[in-house]
């Protein structure tokens, strides 16, 4: 299997995590946090969005993307993200985005380096797993906070 193939269903299938703790959210959850932390569910769900657009535009050049990534740019959980609706439909466009700029790497480009303000330089192939372990920090991090948090 070529190399672009293998980091498309590499990121499908770690993407799972996410959809399983998604779909389990009822709406009236995403305003809860664990203890003192101070991200709610929404807001962690609404970053891991804005993060897979930033990486389809800054990391794998796709320039279609437009991204605001509101909650990169605050730095801190407004209270805003409350409509698991419109989360759920925006995780859905960022995960499609994603998958459309890893689908679109030549094979021979994952060693071809790549600078962020956010990690500095890294292969893309690096840069492939941060964004794999970003999602699934968070996705465990929400799946804690919808055990325990309040």
């Amino acid at each position: 299997m070529e190399t672009t193939k293998q980091f498309y269903h590499a990121y499908k299938e770690a993407r799972t995590r996410l959809q399983i703790v998604l779909d389990s959210i009822p709406e009236k959850e995403l305003v809860k946090k664990l203890g003192d932390s101070p991200n709610s569910i929404g807001f962690l769900l609404q970053h891991i969005g804005d993060v897979e657009l930033l990486f389809s535009k800054n990391v794998f050049k796709d320039d279609t993307v437009e991204v605001k990534a509101k909650t990169v740019i605050d730095r801190k959980d407004t209270g805003v993200w409350i409509n698991l609706k419109e989360i759920s439909a925006y995780l859905s466009d960022s995960f499609q985005s994603i998958l459309v700029a890893i689908a679109q790497q030549d094979d021979d480009s994952w060693e071809d380096e790549v600078t962020t303000k956010e990690f500095g330089t890294k292969t893309k192939a690096e840069a492939f797993g941060r964004i794999i372990s970003h999602t699934a920090y968070h996705a465990g991090q929400i799946a804690i906070i919808v055990k325990y948090g309040k």
